[in-house]
C-alpha cells in the first residue's frame, strides 16, 4: 500500500512542477513579446530608413554605448549620484507622509485644520517650484533632494489620508464590538486595510522620484543621469544620449518591481481576483 501511495504522489508531484514551469514561461512569453517587438522595430527602422538613423540610431548602436559607459565606468558614477538623491527624498517623504496621513484621515481635527494647505500645494507641480528651490537652497544636493521629497510626498499622502477614511465600517464597528482599545484598533485593523492603497500612492512616489529628479539634474547638477542626458545631446553623443534614456526605463522598472513585490508581502491577506 505504501508502495503505491508513492507511485502516486510522486507523478502527482511532478505534473504540478511542470504545469507552474508552462504556466511561468507562458506567462514570462506574453508580458515580454511586445518589449520584443519594439526592440526588433527600434533595430529595423534606422537600418531601412524609416527614420534618420543620426537621431535614431539603431539598438545595437545604442547598446554599444551604453556598455562604453559602463566600461568608463561613467555610467556608474551617474547612476550612484542620481539613486542617492532619489532614495534619500523618496524615503524621506515616506516616513513623513505615511504617519501624517494616518493622524489626517484618522482625526477631523487635523483633517480640517491642514486640508486648505494640502488642496493648495497638491495642485502645485514640482518642476515649476525647483527655481525656488535652487534660490534658497543653492544648485547643490540640499535642493535636488528637497525637490524630490515635496514631488513623492503628496501622493503618498494623499493616498494614505483616503486609505483610513474608505475602511469599511463594519471592520471598525465589530473592532470596537469586541472592546478593542484605540490604539490596537489602528494597528490591527486601520494600518492592515490602509496598506494597498498607501503602496499605490508610494508606486507613484516611486515613479515621481525619477522623473522629477532627472528634470531638476538636466537643469543645475554636474553629475547624474539627467547630467548625463543633457550633456550627450548638448555634444551630439546621440547614442550615449539613449543610453542614459534607457538606464533611467531600466530602473524605473526595477523599482516598480521590487515596490509591487513588498506590497504584495505586507497585504498577502488580500485575495487577488484574477489569479487561479
Amino acid at each position: 500500500m505504501a508502495s503505491f501511495d508513492k507511485s502516486v504522489t510522486i507523478p502527482m508531484q511532478t505534473s504540478q512542477r511542470v504545469r507552474f514551469s508552462f504556466h511561468w514561461t507562458q506567462k514570462f512569453v506574453k508580458q515580454t513579446a511586445v518589449i520584443f517587438l519594439l526592440l526588433v522595430l527600434w533595430e529595423v527602422a534606422p537600418r531601412i530608413e524609416l527614420v534618420d538613423i543620426t537621431f535614431f540610431p539603431p539598438f545595437s548602436t545604442v547598446v554599444e554605448g551604453w556598455w562604453g559607459l559602463v566600461i568608463s565606468g561613467e555610467l556608474y558614477a551617474h547612476f550612484q549620484a542620481s539613486i542617492i538623491r532619489s532614495l534619500i527624498g523618496f524615503g524621506l517623504a515616506i516616513l513623513i507622509a505615511i504617519p501624517l496621513g494616518l493622524v489626517i484621515g484618522w482625526y477631523p481635527f487635523a483633517n480640517e485644520l491642514l486640508n486648505p494647505v494640502l488642496e493648495l500645494f497638491r495642485n502645485t507641480a514640482a518642476l515649476a517650484l525647483l527655481p525656488v528651490f535652487i534660490l534658497l537652497l543653492g544648485i547643490g544636493e540640499t535642493s535636488k533632494v528637497s525637490i524630490v521629497l515635496f514631488a513623492c510626498i503628496f501622493p503618498i499622502l494623499l493616498n494614505t489620508i483616503n486609505a483610513v477614511r474608505n475602511v469599511d465600517p463594519l471592520l471598525i464597528k465589530s473592532a470596537k464590538s469586541m472592546g478593542l482599545p484605540s490604539y490596537k484598533l489602528f494597528y490591527k485593523v486601520i494600518l492592515p486595510a490602509s496598506i494597498p492603497t498607501i503602496f499605490t500612492g508610494i508606486r507613484m512616489a516611486g515613479t515621481s522620484s525619477i522623473l522629477v529628479l532627472i528634470a531638476a539634474e538636466m537643469v543645475g547638477a554636474k553629475e547624474g543621469l539627467g547630467y548625463l542626458i543633457n550633456y550627450a545631446q548638448m555634444n551630439f553623443q546621440i547614442p550615449q544620449m539613449y543610453a542614459g534614456i534607457m538606464t533611467i526605463s531600466i530602473l524605473g522598472f526595477v523599482l516598480n518591481f521590487m515596490l509591487v513585490s513588498l506590497e504584495r508581502k505586507f497585504s498577502s491577506w488580500k485575495t487577488n481576483p484574477n489569479e487561479k
